[in-house]
């Protein structure tokens, strides 16, 4: 307890001296999370809404592969994406492993199956008369599709927030495809693995908490978005 104690007092030190490791970590967590969670809602809000309102041979089977995509291990993500990018792989010119754009791609597989598979769930559930009101009044495809998100925007922005919160705490894709290089690739989480791997409790423990706090406000936006979807 008092390691603790002492820890979390020299974590907020930390904290409020602004070290310069820990702001550019934490800089680094958040463009990164939201370039790839951007990217998924281009992606998947279009995907969403095609696995919502069109019926096909083999729907049933792209939703429930979305969905169980939902559940993929950051780690075993992470192995993919190195597979990907490693020298021997097609994508190896590239040159894309231990680089921020590792870390956006692998976070993007991560956000896009609960993008995806939470705007189909929203947008499913309607009332069908949306779209075929959207249609008497002459609305085409895109301006419908356009409807669509715009009556499910509560559970659209749920599944961004939903996405972000999950990409900012990830650590089995920042550590594989990022290599946690200082100044270049090193995440939040990926700081608090290090620092606390290496016994540098109290830094660890203060990346650990701005994620905690970013997590927390996250999940604050989510319920707050919850309850006004509610009245």
């Amino acid at each position: 307890m008092e390691t603790l104690v002492e820890g979390l007092s020299d974590a907020l030190r930390a904290m409020v001296g602004r070290d310069p490791s820990i702001r550019d970590a934490a800089w680094r967590s958040i463009w990164i999370s939201t370039l790839a969670v951007l990217m998924a809602a281009s992606l998947g809000l279009p995907i969403g809404c095609w696995l919502a309102r069109v019926r096909f041979y083999g729907r049933h089977i792209l939703v429930l592969l979305f969905r169980a995509g939902m559940a993929f291990p950051t780690v075993f993500l992470g192995l993919v994406c190195f597979g990907l990018f490693s020298r021997r792989s097609p994508l190896g010119p590239l040159e894309l492993l231990y680089t921020p754009a590792a870390i956006v791609i692998g976070e993007l597989m991560l956000a896009l199956p609960i993008v995806v598979s939470l705007t189909q769930g929203a947008v499913s559930s309607l009332d069908p008369r949306v779209g075929e009101t959207a249609r008497t009044l002459g609305a085409n495809p895109l301006h419908r599709w356009l409807t669509y998100i715009s009556e499910a925007r509560t559970g659209i922005t749920l599944a961004i927030l939903v996405a972000f919160s999950r990409c900012v705490t990830e650590l089995g894709i920042a550590m594989m495809v990022g290599g946690n290089i200082k100044g270049r690739t090193r995440t939040l989480a990926t700081a608090t693995a290090m620092e606390t791997g290496k016994g540098d409790f109290e830094q660890g423990l203060a990346t650990g908490l701005i994620l905690l706090a970013i997590a927390l406000l996250v999940m604050a936006l989510i319920g707050s978005v919850n309850r006004e979807g509610r009245l």
